[in-house]
């Protein structure tokens, strides 16, 4: 059975970092691309970052660029989001999910596995 889990949310003032994480089980890891998606309170899921199967490519949603970094780490079936200089439209329910493609990026339908999410709240 395929599970999801993350962890490493919070509550931060603007400016600070966190770093999220996902830890997968049941399926094989690194044969599956991942994402990282958001859900703020009466807006629609938004892509934030993804990675190929094999960690060599990486993308980022605009509103992230430049201060999110997405990783993954094979060998212990996790994937991470660091998340600097956070700001108050950060603020949102944070989503990884798996992807038997070895890319994905930002098409959500491709996604066939989600966590049931971290709070995220970014304060001024």
């Amino acid at each position: 059975q395929v599970h999801l889990v993350e962890s490493g949310g919070g509550l931060v003032q603007a400016g600070e970092s966190l770093r999220l994480s996902c830890a997968a089980s049941g399926y094989t890891f690194s044969s599956y691309s991942m994402g990282w998606f958001r859900q703020a309170p009466v807006k629609d899921c938004e892509y934030v970052a993804a990675i190929s199967c094999t960690g060599d490519t990486t993308a980022y949603a605009d509103s992230v660029k430049g201060r999110f970094n997405i990783s993954s780490d094979n060998a212990k079936n996790v994937v991470y989001l660091q998340m600097n200089n956070l700001n108050l439209e950060d603020t949102a329910v944070y989503h990884c999910a798996a992807s038997p493609w070895e890319w994905s990026g930002r098409r959500e339908d491709e996604y066939d596995y989600w966590g049931q999410g971290t709070q995220v709240t970014v304060s001024s």
